[in-house]
């Protein structure tokens, strides 16, 4: 039996969380059942809880510099856990993973010039390329057989055009869950370093794969891949703390180390949040039993809805190797985007993440976040066969 209450069910409205605001449900979205916002509706860890009561126990809140047993708790994770052994000044901190990726494309590309992009793939790639004044290079992934590939001819293609200067690699891989292999990783890296094409890492799903597959950082395929990437860590999704949680640049390359640093002092990114850096400590040192039952009860809500949808022969589940987020094949339904969002919002009272949303590749799907307690997925999925029965 779990020693965490992964079936309790907590009224996400009671704050205002984002997954059930009306910012993202809409007007009369009350109802809806609210997949789309990817974190989880579990509790967090009883040591990150813990934690937090403890610094919350002294009564001051003024400036505080990064506790010293941070970096060495993040150390010791990726280590254990992914065999990557990351040197301490190559590890800088910023707010958030998106401004990671801004600040990377910033440095190390000019107005004008690429970015590759693998879509579907994660809307907010699209949004910073763009509004720094970047273009969109789209080398999109090769669904076959009911699993998605990379197209490493059309990627060298991409690659070998000296205005892309920047692959943003999703690893593993939102919204497909896939969790790329040591081999398809030292392809795509090898591509990058024939053409001088900078990859920039987000591998915040990276703690979450399942039983037979194993996460690979970029940068830990060896010397010469690690000094031609950019990755971005956080425990944010691993733990649940998106909101209580900030990020981590690594950057070997010395020269690229020391240009970042130089554009966190202009932008000041420079001011640690106390609770975030005793939340992220905590998930670190003693998070991993958490992890591991969260871990198991997702892959058991993974197994519902796929035992639900191989009844339902218009949706079609693109098995996952990671993440908490589902892609679901509904071009059975023959249904335009527009229309597909309205069935799943009207239809099956589901608020789930458009396929759109993820580029022009993701027309006829849609994201779920299982998540969730299990009962409430199971009305959900009980509600989305009654719609399809009713629409077939």
């Amino acid at each position: 039996m779990s020693q965490f209450e992964f079936d309790r069910d907590i009224d996400r409205r009671a704050v205002p969380a984002l997954k059930t605001h009306c910012i993202v449900l809409g007007e009369g979205g009350e109802d809806l059942f609210a997949a789309g916002v990817a974190d989880m509706d579990f509790a967090i860890a009883p040591a990150i809880s813990q934690a937090l009561a403890g610094r919350l126990s002294h009564p001051v809140l003024g400036y505080e510099a990064m506790p010293d047993g941070l970096i060495p708790a993040l150390q010791a994770w990726q280590r254990d856990r992914h065999g990557w052994d990351i040197p301490a000044e190559h590890i800088l901190r910023a707010p958030n993973a998106l401004n990671i990726l801004a600040i990377a494309v910033s440095l190390f590309s000019d107005p004008g010039d690429g970015v590759i992009v693998q879509p579907p793939v994660f809307f907010d790639f699209f949004d910073i390329i763009r509004e720094n004044g970047r273009q969109v290079a789209g080398n999109p992934l090769i669904l076959r057989d009911g699993r998605y590939e990379m197209d490493f001819d059309g990627f060298e293609a991409l690659a070998r055009d000296p205005r892309n200067k920047i692959l943003f690699l999703c690893n593993p891989h939102n919204p497909i869950g896939r969790v790329w292999t040591r081999d398809e990783l030292e392809r795509l890296s090898n591509i990058c370093l024939r053409h001088e094409v900078l990859i920039v890492a987000d591998e915040l799903h990276g703690d979450l794969t399942f039983a037979g597959h194993v996460h690979v950082p970029v940068a830990s395929l060896g010397a010469v891949h690690a000094a031609n990437a950019i990755t971005i860590l956080s425990p944010a999704k691993t733990f649940n703390i998106a909101s209580c949680c900030s990020a981590f640049t690594v950057v070997p390359d010395e020269a690229r180390r020391q240009a970042f640093q130089r554009e966190n002092s202009r932008l000041t990114v420079n001011k640690n949040n106390a609770f975030a850096n005793v939340a992220m400590e905590a998930a670190y040192r003693d998070g991993a039993p958490w992890l591991a039952e969260a871990l198991e009860y997702v892959q058991g809500n993974l197994a519902l809805v796929r035992d639900a949808l191989a009844g339902m022969e218009a949706v079609d589940l693109i098995e996952p190797q990671g993440t908490f987020l589902l892609w679901l094949d509904f071009r059975k339904l023959g249904l335009a985007p527009d229309d597909l969002h309205a069935f799943l919002r009207t239809k099956a009272r589901w608020a789930v993440t458009r396929g759109v949303s993820f580029d022009a590749e993701g027309a006829g799907f849609a994201r779920l976040n299982i998540a969730c307690p299990r009962d409430r997925l199971r009305r959900a999925l009980d509600d989305l066969a009654t719609a399809v029965n009713a629409v077939r």
